[in-house]
């Protein structure tokens, strides 16, 4: 035994020398490590710190410089702490991160090869408010199908999407935008683009793919011209497409108490606080910019701190520089806008249930018996029927508004390299604190430790072992999960399973029926078809007896306001009972209490 040790550790050691850690790259020299068999490059910036006078601009450019590059330390950028983003691990304070944000890593295979390995370019969820790099470790995905993966930081919530006169209005050129975040990404790109060969990586194959907010991201990248020939292949996990105008991102002219904190009320308040008055149109933007920038990070973030809702931030302009003026939806059906590459949609079954299992309206904890043994409460549904009525009419709407739409506009724009999957598996474990396969289900992002082999995202052992527990069933998900994304990298098409069932193209037909591959445990896993509609959706829920009225409103507002551009006005129409959308709204606020579990 010591002898076939030995072997394997000799073999493997003489795959790697010193040098092939150490790469000179534009932004320095960077300094890798093997860990798990996988060659490991952290902390590279790919730009300057957008700090100081470059806090709302375009990324700079990092000037070629010899100086070793070193690791950096909580480098995630700047986010409200939120154990969904993750960054509470490292913090406990209500704002944490650093404006010093933009840093990416690399993953790449430790064995040589005499070809470029295809290159996977993630880019993290969080609701462009949250996330960061460091929760994802793709070293199976790397070890096992000899890609590269490439994970990054960049600026989130009012730091990466600001839009206001006292900033574009006294800046030229693409620094005009209110897209910075989204230039952090494609700045990434750039800087993958120019180095990644000296990885071992083909910056000629180079697959875009991220999750929630990063698909929302992924799909914006798709119709940015400032993103054209930067990547070949796309990948939006439970992706989104809403993006709002310039105007309604600086001062909204409906406002109600769920729309989003437009930048002139924050910038008031500001004012109000800062200069001793509460109307900012008194002061020049000259003026009012330098309050703005007078403002430590986390200062001005805690003026975005106090939500009522997660929906309650302008993001995603339409801004006609980064995205086009007609917006990300409309322009995803252009021709002229889309950056025409094989694409592949998805969502999960059970996309909301992780936020449901976290709302109090739905969801009772006791921590009598089971807070003494285990510090974690006994969770149980108040109501089964109307957790699991929520769950499936938002699910299937986020699928039509952000997976059926887009994929039915890129095929208009003459797109046909496309595919579309749900993510079905839910083999959890009954405990005695709760039932985590009622609970949680096929739920939104939980597909991520199957596809990365880790289960970090949720935070290890023993939460992981009921959410993932180990067998044939989690095995042969997570096998085939890399191998079909891993395959649609190098190829362009994701092929087959291990089981022989091949992944076939999207299509949607004339009688409204779309076609998408349901990943699930080997025996489930097959392509079907269906022909959801919101209008299909909103008669179901009219004669839905699991749902009180007011329930079934707040249902159908959520599915015409979330995911997507609000769509309420026009849908409502369509639904035989009567809605008032005020009443939905402050039912959403009066019962939006959040469980802590810690």
């Amino acid at each position: 035994m010591i002898k076939i040790r030995t072997l394997i550790l000799l073999t493997f050691l003489f795959s790697v020398n010193a040098d092939d850690l150490k790469v000179i790259t534009s932004s320095g020299v960077t300094e890798g490590y093997i860990n798990k068999n996988v060659i490991n490059w952290n902390d590279i910036p790919y730009a300057q710190p957008p700090i100081n006078d470059l806090r709302w601009k375009a990324p700079r450019r990092i000037e070629q410089t010899s100086n070793l590059i070193q690791s950096k330390d909580n480098n995630f950028c700047l986010q409200r702490t939120s154990n969904l983003g993750g960054s509470s691990q490292f913090s406990d304070d209500v704002i944490s991160g650093s404006e010093d944000c933009l840093y990416l890593d690399i993953y790449a295979p430790s064995k040589k090869s005499t070809k470029l390995f295809p290159v996977m370019f993630w880019i993290h969820g969080g609701g462009n408010t949250s996330g960061l790099k460091d929760l994802y470790d793709f070293s199976k995905l790397v070890k096992k199908h000899n890609v590269i993966v490439v994970v990054i930081n960049y600026r989130l919530g009012p730091l990466g999407w600001f839009t206001h006169p006292a900033i574009q209005t006294l800046q030229d050129g693409i620094d005009k935008t209110s897209n910075f975040g989204t230039l952090d990404i494609i700045s990434a790109l750039e800087w993958v683009n120019e180095n990644i060969n000296s990885f071992g990586g083909d910056p000629q194959n180079i697959t875009i793919f991220g999750e929630s907010a990063g698909g929302h991201n992924v799909l914006s990248l798709l119709v940015s011209k400032q993103a054209k020939g930067l990547f070949h292949k796309a990948i939006s996990m439970s992706g989104y497409t809403e993006s709002i105008s310039l105007q309604d991102a600086y001062k909204q002219k409906d406002q109600s108490p769920t729309s989003n904190y437009s930048t002139w009320n924050v910038v008031n308040n500001i004012v109000e606080d800062k200069l001793d008055n509460n109307d900012q149109d008194k002061y020049s933007n000259k003026e009012l910019r330098n309050v703005l920038y007078s403002l430590s990070g986390k200062e001005f973030y805690q003026y975005y701190s106090e939500r009522k809702t997660y929906e309650e931030l302008p993001l995603l302009t339409n801004d006609g520089l980064v995205i086009p003026i007609i917006g990300l939806k409309e322009a995803l059906s252009k021709k002229e806008h889309v950056n025409k590459v094989p694409t592949i949609a998805g969502s999960t079954r059970d996309e909301v249930k992780i936020w449901l299992a976290f709302s109090e309206y739905f969801v009772d904890v006791d921590y009598s018996v089971t807070g003494s043994i285990f510090n974690l409460p006994k969770v149980s549904l108040k109501d089964k029927d109307a957790f699991e009525a929520f769950n499936y009419y938002r699910s299937n709407a986020w699928k039509i508004r952000g997976v059926n739409e887009p994929l039915n506009s890129l095929a208009k724009a003459e797109n046909s390299e496309l595919y579309s999957y749900r993510f079905d598996w839910d083999d959890r474990r009954q405990f005695l604190i709760a039932d985590f396969k009622q609970l949680f289900g096929a739920g939104h992002a939980l597909e991520i430790p199957l596809l990365t082999g880790s289960s970090m995202l949720v935070g290890g052992p023993p939460i992981s072992n009921f959410m993932y527990p180990k067998g044939i069933s989690n095995f042969y998900t997570s096998r085939n999960m890399m191998k079909f994304w891993s395959n649609f990298a190098k190829y362009g098409e994701p092929g087959y399973s291990t089981n022989n069932i091949k992944w076939e193209p999207y299509n949607f037909d004339e009688k409204n029926f779309s076609t998408y591959i349901i990943i699930d445990k080997k025996k489930n896993l097959k392509m079907s078809s269906d022909d959801l509609t919101l209008k299909k959706l909103s008669k179901e829920i009219y004669i839905d007896k699991r749902l009180s009225e007011i329930e079934k409103c707040v249902v159908l507002y959520q599915m015409f306001t979330y995911v997507g551009n609000d769509i309420y006005d026009q849908n409502i129409k369509e639904y035989p009972g009567k809605c008032n959308r005020r009443a939905s709204e402050n039912f959403i606020i009066n019962n939006a209490s959040v469980i802590d579990y810690d």
